[in-house]
């Protein structure tokens, strides 16, 4: 009998433990550059952000050459010239969420994320503000935020200090699901 307890509180814990990491089912970064002679805009649909509420720690990976412009040669410029995807393939962000979030209960958040964002080789540390909204078994994770392209060794030739802004807005809209094991 105490073994069957065991097994069967082994059994809860696993189910309770795995309720408790959520992946992106979809998410949408974009970012905007706005400068003088030309507006910059790229969309990614391919980073899976993971969080776990039992500890609210956060992370995404995201690939850069998944951005997509709407110009060939933006992306091109993009890959080759400024992030350098061949030698930094991904930006990375791991955070813990500040405030408590019920996630028991459906509702909306304004919460704040400090972690570090890793990008073009350069980690800084971040606070992120954002929303969280519980909505039965999803979790939808919304923010906007600047990044300052020196901060990550982002060099801009000075030929074309009129066409990308120093500050590029950042936006992440996702939505999460419970994480289930494939079988």
């Amino acid at each position: 009998m105490k073994h069957l307890l065991l097994l069967f509180a082994g059994v809860v814990f696993s189910i309770n433990m795995s309720a408790q990491i959520y992946m992106a089912k979809n998410c949408v970064i974009s970012f905007f550059s706005s400068a003088p002679l030309e507006d910059i805009e790229a969309v990614n649909k391919a980073a899976k952000p993971i969080l776990n509420t039992a500890t609210g720690d956060i992370q995404t990976k995201i690939a850069m050459n998944a951005f997509v412009f709407k110009k060939p040669l933006m992306q091109e410029h993009f890959n080759e010239n400024y992030v350098e995807s061949e030698v930094y393939p991904n930006a990375v962000f791991k955070g813990k969420i500040n405030e408590p979030v019920d996630w028991t209960k459906d509702g909306e958040y304004k919460v704040s994320v400090t972690g570090i964002l890793s990008l073009h080789g350069v980690d800084k540390e971040r606070k992120l503000e954002g929303t969280i909204a519980v909505k039965g078994s999803e979790i939808i994770i919304s923010t906007k935020f600047n990044i300052h392209i020196a901060d990550h060794n982002i060099k801009v030739p000075s030929l074309y200090v009129q066409n990308i802004a120093e500050d590029v807005e950042v936006k992440l809209d996702a939505t999460l699901e419970p994480f289930k094991k494939k079988q």
